[in-house]
């Protein structure tokens, strides 16, 4: 179910696990709501680059799917129209914490803003990446959302 404006928790779980590419990768949606995402993701030795880093089209997929799932808390579905990221040091960690923010949801355009953290064999957290984007509201029904 949606909230009058946004997506709940619920609906953006359904959303998620529509879309095979977050099925593939693994994204596991934790917590969402107030114009925050908070997404999870194992380790997969199969993700990385040549160095054995986590790949940085998964790290902007990351980043992007938690600025979308942030938004869409306040403002429903939306897509991406800019995307940047800075990598700050190899993506390397048990697993990955993506936090995505809304800094300004708007009826064109909203700008959200995400990190990305790797976890260490002691589950402490480093920045490993951030990423800003803009994104516009579709007012389209998520897709496929009975699949699981």
């Amino acid at each position: 179910m949606s909230t009058p404006h946004g997506f709940d928790l619920q609906t953006l779980v359904a959303v998620n696990a529509s879309a095979a590419f977050n099925r593939a990768a693994g994204f596991e949606l934790v917590a969402a709501g107030n114009g925050e995402a908070t997404i999870r993701m194992n380790w997969h030795d199969d993700l990385t680059q040549y160095s054995g880093h986590l790949h940085a089209g998964l790290i902007a997929a990351l980043l992007d799917t938690a600025c979308g799932f942030a938004a869409a808390t306040l403002v429903g579905p939306v897509t991406a129209s800019h995307f940047s990221m800075n990598c700050l040091r190899p993506a390397v960690g048990r697993y990955f914490v993506s936090r995505g923010t809304t800094l300004r949801p708007g009826r064109r355009q909203v700008f959200a803003r995400a990190e990305l953290l790797a976890a260490d064999e002691q589950d402490e957290l480093s920045l490993v990446a951030t990423g800003e984007t803009v994104l516009v509201p579709t007012g389209e029904p998520p897709r496929n959302t009975g699949r699981s």
